[in-house]
């Protein structure tokens, strides 16, 4: 699926409210319910030979709400239930700054994609970017990637709202 520079496109999602249920700050692995449509749809994408990458933002690590560690085992427990689900991601990029830090990886902010492009070989114009709320929007548009809103999580709010 790669054009004539080598580049593919790829579908970025967010994690929490798009993959899985919206909870706040996830400060604790038993918090973690994915979706039950998840696997299918990312089994679909993979089976059309499209990387799919988790982009997600977790400032509660650099608030002090909880360790990183937990990240690295939410994000294991999610990659082994997508697998029971025969559905597999290719890559997962995470933000522990707070908004106040103001790094380049923190969504809206295209850090996270343009290493996942880096390291991937992906074209993000032809990429797409799905999540629930209106920065993932505005993070598609600052790549020059299609978005998605979906209405899980905050995304239904998020609509009515812009």
């Amino acid at each position: 699926m790669s054009d004539q520079s080598g580049l593919r496109p790829a579908v970025f999602l967010d994690r929490d409210g798009t993959i899985a249920e919206e909870v706040g700050y996830l400060n604790h692995a038993s918090r973690f319910r994915m979706f039950p449509f998840v696997s299918v749809a990312i089994r679909r994408l993979n089976e059309a030979g499209l990387p799919v990458i988790v982009v997600t933002n977790q400032s509660g690590v650099g608030r002090g709400y909880f360790p990183e560690s937990l990240v690295h085992t939410v994000n294991e427990l999610m990659t082994e239930q997508l697998a029971r689900g025969a559905a597999q991601i290719d890559a997962i990029y995470f933000c522990l700054h707070t908004y106040a830090e103001n790094c380049n990886c923190r969504k809206p902010k295209t850090g996270m994609l343009d290493r996942a492009a880096r390291e991937h070989a992906l074209d993000l114009q032809r990429s797409f970017v799905v999540g629930d709320c209106y920065g993932d929007v505005e993070l598609a548009r600052n790549a020059r990637a299609r978005s998605i809103l979906v209405r899980t999580g905050h995304g239904e709010g998020e609509l009515a709202w812009h």
